[in-house]
């Protein structure tokens, strides 16, 4: 995303097209807050946050952008809906290279249209709504335990991330939107190309597209026979009122937000856990427990690192420092997340730590409306995992594992493990 915002806002400052690939460089202070060493955003991110919790990014367009690092100056910025702009045409200009594959939704929109939006999906994601996936989310994750186990039967190591990260809110999602459980490879295979910029952000957008022209045609069906998921329930209730294009911008909306970001959290939590056997073993003493781990994997791993980019709509003062109307602004969740503001060695796992208010999910109104669906699956999976094999050992060493080198949602291709320690 830094390296979009950098590349588009040239395009939408000139006023004409741009074509991604005629700048492949951009300085490394731009990329350092989407890399990690491991778990942890690198040592750089703090330095910064520390010295400045605003700061310049050396960018080669004529636009200023800034980096936003500090937990109460990412609040001021995200909670500012009408000084900053989040419309993804401020990215790629009206007509500009990309403009078709506006993903829409509630990420990329502002107010007056955000607000239409997500009061067509907020109904579906109250409490009440997401309660009737709670059975099917826990059935879910035992027969995902049940192939685990299936393919740990002689001993050998099973892969967490493609046995049980990926499949639980893949499935999920499809059992929400009401579309085919068959369709679930190209859920996983769209949702982490759009993030991947180390491929380029080329390939990025023809996730986007391809993602987008999945959905229109699942909104065709819909319209013509509307089930019980999310997608049929909006035609029932909304009908005409809502176009086919905004409903395939909300559906990508919810896979985007809803899969490749749980599926990180659900590998990445369960590589914290299980590096300290005392913790792994705690997920099976009680539902006050668990939701307090949640809470505080959510905060230290923070797997969106950067919100997408907000742009000043007018002059105004965040942090003592002074933006200007048309800058860029870049918030680093993750590094907001680790702030010493917060409490001390935040920099540290700790889930007997008074959990402050994270921004895992965002704030102010673009908060990822699918917190709690989110929640729910990371409250039932972890406990399961640890119930059914409570011997559980890494089969890799931490300095063995591979993970995402360059992602706006953070993640490891692979978690080996042994069931029965």
């Amino acid at each position: 995303m830094l390296a979009w915002a950098g590349r588009m806002y040239l395009a939408r400052t000139q006023r004409k097209g741009f074509d991604l690939s005629r700048m492949s460089f951009l300085p490394e202070s731009v990329l350092m807050p989407l890399r990690r060493d491991g778990l942890n955003p690198v040592g750089e991110l703090a330095s910064v946050r520390e010295r400045e919790p605003i700061s310049k990014l050396p960018v080669p367009i004529a636009a200023n952008v800034w980096l936003v690092t500090g937990y109460d100056e990412v609040k001021q910025v995200l909670g500012k809906a009408n000084a900053f702009s989040s419309d993804f045409t401020n990215l790629v200009g009206k007509a500009g290279a990309g403009a078709e594959q506006n993903p829409g939704g509630l990420g990329f929109a502002d107010p007056p249209v955000h607000t239409r939006l997500r009061r067509l999906l907020t109904p579906e994601f109250t409490m009440r709504r997401l309660g009737r996936l709670t059975p099917r989310i826990h059935e879910i994750v035992e027969e995902r335990l049940d192939a685990m186990e299936e393919a740990g039967r002689n001993g050998e190591p099973v892969d967490i991330v493609h046995s049980f990260a990926l499949p639980i809110p893949s499935l999920v999602i499809c059992e929400l939107l009401g579309v085919p459980y068959e369709d679930r490879a190209d859920f996983e295979r769209l949702s982490a190309a759009r993030f991947d910029l180390f491929s380029g952000a080329n390939a990025s957008f023809g996730a986007i597209s391809e993602s987008l022209s999945y959905f229109r045609d699942i909104v065709k069906k819909q319209r013509a026979d509307p089930g019980d998921g999310l997608l049929g329930m909006i035609v029932k209730e909304h009908g005409d009122s809502v176009s086919d294009e905004e409903l395939a911008g909300l559906a990508d909306g919810v896979l985007t937000g809803g899969f490749e970001t749980t599926a990180s959290m659900l590998a990445l939590g369960a590589l914290v856990l299980l590096q300290d056997p005392k913790h792994f073993a705690a997920l099976n003493d009680g539902d006050d427990v668990v939701d307090r781990y949640v809470e505080e994997l959510l905060r230290y791993l923070t797997v969106v690192q950067v919100a997408f980019p907000r742009f000043a709509r007018e002059d105004l003062e965040i942090g003592g420092v002074q933006i200007t109307a048309g800058d860029v602004v870049l918030c680093s969740l993750s590094g907001a997340d680790r702030d010493g503001k917060l409490g001390p060695e935040m920099e540290q796992f700790d889930p007997s730590r008074n959990v402050p208010s994270h921004l895992a999910f965002g704030y102010g109104i673009h908060r990822c409306v699918g917190a709690e669906l989110a929640r729910m699956e990371l409250r039932a999976a972890y406990p399961a995992l640890v119930r059914r094999f409570p011997a559980m050992r890494l089969a890799a060493k931490p300095e063995e594992l591979e993970f995402r080198k360059l992602s706006i949602v953070y993640g490891i291709e692979s978690l080996p493990v042994r069931l029965d320690g």
